[in-house]
């Protein structure tokens, strides 16, 4: 049996599986309210936030360390096992916050969905370089990250909803199944890399391997084993890698800002329960979605006109981070609700337009057995930034007023700019310094 498009039902089981992570991930925020009432009736507000904060905290951790963890075993076991072990352990992690009853117990299953939550990334990251040609990367990247916008404009009212039926114990365990039913047709379909799986056309097949690693012209192949794979300390040393390392240290905490506190902040602002969050909380992740599909569509657009890798890429970037500047800005002072949540998705669509672009740079510096290495680190350095904003949240926001905490969210745009164009000089393969 043949497959036309086997690379697209690919990654569009990656965007599932990444709609469900958010889900996962997102309920404990939207079910805070709920759980605090049940478990924490007599902390103050402020003690509130700053246990949310600390178990947060602990899964941004854990989640930095398994970044790191499932580069490698990406690298090892391949795309189809590391899915399979990435996506089994959250989903009964997952389930497994409904038997927590205190801060300490919340702590360790967030600690248990980090770590395994983290593999969606690099394992991504792979599954773009094994199964797209250089032109599509983005736009494959663009369709991936828009698994996390979906995610989150699905998970805030679904999980508002499944309130009316069932208690916030029974949520977990509802969205932790739905993971466990995703391996079904992962396993079926993807069963090999596209050189040796037997559904690819010869076509397909043709069309992604000599794609792979192609000049700035797109038009000569690259031989595998001509391909730049270093060791881990020797890719550590170039300049490069920190380009990637720094870029995603500082943007992407300007997105866990707002997965982790979207909530809290329309309860504590605009004192809102769950239903209302739910009314109201989905509305940046419509932004997000379009800016992931913008992103990715406007790089594949310019390379296709011609452009160069680097010029596109850079060029993507820029702009998602020029769109979110004035927007984080904005914040400072957004009005009534509707217009706070609308600022936040021109936000988010300006993170996703330049997110995509910045997590294909791994494969668009070095070989193949490389790429989830580098992304390993890079979301490690990405959710250690996450960690120290989140950290200071509560000290930011203790009167209510989370304007510091934009502003900083604006100077993290302008650095993760700068570390693209001053580190990376030109977005091409590299080769090896060893003569």
């Amino acid at each position: 049996m043949k497959m036309q498009g086997l690379r697209w039902w690919v990654i569009a089981l990656i965007a599932l599986a990444t709609v469900i992570n958010y889900i996962d991930r997102s309920a404990l925020s939207v079910l805070w309210p709920d759980i605090v009432e049940e478990l924490f009736p007599d902390e103050s507000a402020l003690e509130r936030k700053q246990i949310y904060a600390n178990i947060s905290i602990v899964f941004i951790l854990s989640y930095a360390f398994g970044q790191a963890i499932f580069g490698k075993i990406f690298d090892w076991v391949g795309t189809r096992l590391g899915f399979v072990l990435s996506i089994g352990v959250w989903s009964l992690a997952t389930a497994a916050h409904a038997f927590a009853q205190g801060a300490l117990s919340f702590a360790v299953v967030r600690a248990v969905l980090g770590v395994a939550e983290a593999g969606n990334w690099p394992g991504a990251a792979k599954s773009n370089a094994d199964w797209f040609p250089t032109k599509e990367r983005a736009l494959a990247q663009g369709i991936f990250n828009s698994g996390a916008a979906i995610g989150g404009i699905i998970a805030i009212p679904l999980i508002a909803y499944l309130t009316v039926f069932f208690s916030w114990k029974m949520v977990f365990i509802i969205i932790g199944l739905v993971g466990l039913l995703w391996l079904i047709p992962w396993l079926i379909i993807v069963k090999a890399p596209p050189g040796s799986h037997p559904w690819i056309t010869d076509e397909e097949r043709d069309y992604i391997l000599t794609g792979q690693k192609n000049s700035d012209s797109q038009s000569e192949a690259v031989c595998e084993e001509d391909e730049y794979n270093p060791s881990t300390g020797e890719l550590l040393s170039r300049k490069q890698s920190w380009g990637v390392i720094i870029a995603s240290a500082a943007i992407d905490p300007i997105w866990w800002l707002f997965v982790f506190w979207i909530p809290i902040y329309l309860n504590e602002v605009y004192a809102m329960d769950v239903k209302s969050i739910g009314i109201y909380g989905w509305v940046p992740y419509v932004g997000a979605m379009f800016g992931a599909w913008f992103g990715g569509l406007l790089a594949q657009n310019r390379i296709k006109a011609g452009w160069n890798t680097d010029k596109t890429r850079k060029l993507t970037i820029t702009l998602g981070c020029l769109i979110m500047l004035p927007a984080l800005l904005m914040m400072a002072n957004p009005g009534g609700p509707t217009s706070a949540v609308m600022i936040m998705a021109v936000i988010l669509f300006g993170f996703q337009t330049a997110i995509g672009n910045v997590q294909t740079l791994p494969s668009d510096l070095f070989g193949k057995k490389a790429v989830g290495t580098l992304a390993g680190f890079s979301g490690m350095a990405a959710k250690l930034g996450a960690l120290g904003l989140t950290a200071l949240v509560p000290m930011l926001t203790a009167d209510g007023n989370y304007t510091p905490a934009f502003v900083i969210g604006a100077g993290l745009a302008i650095t993760a700019m700068l570390a693209v164009w001053v580190l990376i000089p030109k977005i091409e393969p590299l080769k090896s310094l060893k003569k």
